[in-house]
């Protein structure tokens, strides 16, 4: 029987070393349960960092992708193809409206430096306002917009024309959005930053000051998208609708891919400004047709809203000092600690659970959206037990 350090050993002898990692192996998943190389099971609220909203291994999307495999893998965007024509069609409807031109790519990083580009190129202008605490990827581009020192310092210098301002905060925006300003970046609810969510007359403050000052609004929905935060975007609870809409993590049932969503105010694209190799593969296409459809068959936006009321609750009534808050929308929740959460996380796997920090004092639970009540019990029930030892 492989053992997880067998699995473990091999890894470290040729990665590359730039993720810390856990010492456990993963090798299985099915729904909102994984399985490491021994045997044991785990309640994953990882989820990989979002993307398996629809559960591991979800039975539409490995038959959509067995079938294109054996179809057709690949077909640069310099052909048209069948697979690609029936997820923009579907995608779209799902869509906020306005939102009706998609540029597919691989990845939410890709995504948002797709957003900047189009946004440059649109207004003509070179500065790009985004949000303190806010997380966009690592890509350069990407990374420029990040907040976090840690991640940004190594690699300076970073893209020009990048500024940051306080999240939640209309008044400081507004001091920063000028002639220059080409687009404003934000996230519905910042996920690294601490699971934080804006209020929606900020989001609809930005909308206005955007249309006033003639700046296109980009909003990252790589991690709220597809039901994440109980409905299928997060811009809904704002009640607003964005220029460019970043999309990626879920939007393929597990398989790589994002996209970017273009809305009217963004001038049309001239042929071969921008590209990508992978993407729109009818492979990661396919894969992302039967995603949209399980999202809809089964309801998970809904559910999501609900399971995510329901743990919050549960979370709340955990009698402990070292709360501090429990915050989220639907099933993005944070709960944030009087302490440091690095020993909470390491505790929960030992009793069977994965979840994720957002920050050093926020535990972070992205379970799949089928998670169902008696494995959100055993979660909460996980986490008292380890605030109480």
């Amino acid at each position: 029987m492989t053992k997880n350090m067998d699995v473990i050993e091999l890894e470290r002898q040729f990665a590359s070393g730039v993720y810390p990692k856990r010492e456990v192996a993963i090798v299985q998943g099915e729904g909102a349960l994984v399985w490491d190389a021994e045997g044991r099971e785990y309640i994953d609220c990882v989820a990989g960092h979002g993307v398996a909203n629809l559960g591991h291994c979800h039975p539409a999307v490995a038959k959509a992708i067995a079938k294109q495999a054996q179809t057709l893998i690949t077909c640069p965007e310099v052909f048209h193809n069948d697979r690609r024509g029936e997820l923009l069609s579907q995608l779209t409807a799902h869509l906020p409206d306005g939102l009706t031109r998609i540029f597919l790519c691989n990845s939410g990083a890709e995504a948002v430096e797709g957003a900047i580009k189009f946004a440059r190129l649109s207004t003509g202008r070179p500065g790009i306002v985004a949000t303190m605490r806010g997380f966009h990827g690592r890509t350069l581009g990407a990374l420029s917009a990040t907040w976090k020192r840690k991640y940004r310092e190594p690699f300076e210098p970073l893209v020009p024309g990048f500024s940051h301002v306080p999240f939640d905060n209309l008044e400081r925006m507004a001091q920063a959005v000028g002639e220059d300003t080409a687009a404003v970046l934000v996230e519905i609810v910042q996920g690294e930053g601490g699971v934080r969510p804006g209020s929606p007359e900020y989001f609809q403050g930005l909308r206005e000051l955007c249309d006033e000052r003639g700046a296109h609004l980009i909003v990252d929905e790589v991690q709220t998208g597809f039901g994440r935060t109980g409905c299928w975007f997060a811009v809904e609870h704002a009640g607003i609708v964005p220029d460019l809409m970043c999309l990626g993590k879920a939007i393929a049932g597990g398989v790589p891919m994002g996209a970017v969503a273009i809305g009217p105010a963004v001038s049309e694209l001239p042929t071969g400004v921008h590209g990508s190799t992978f993407g729109g593969n009818p492979l990661a296409c396919s894969a992302s047709i039967a995603a949209l459809e399980a999202f809809e068959r089964e309801g998970l936006t809904q559910r999501s809203a609900e399971m995510g009321a329901y743990t919050q609750e549960r979370l709340r009534a955990i009698q402990s000092p070292l709360i501090r808050e429990v915050r989220g929308l639907g099933l993005m929740i944070g709960v944030e600690f009087k302490t440091r959460v690095t020993p909470v996380l390491r505790d929960l796997m030992e009793r069977g659970v994965l979840a994720l920090p957002a920050g050093t004092t926020v535990l972070r639970l992205l379970p799949p959206l089928v998670i169902s009540r008696d494995q959100i019990d055993t979660v909460v029930a996980a986490i008292a037990a380890t605030l109480d030892q």
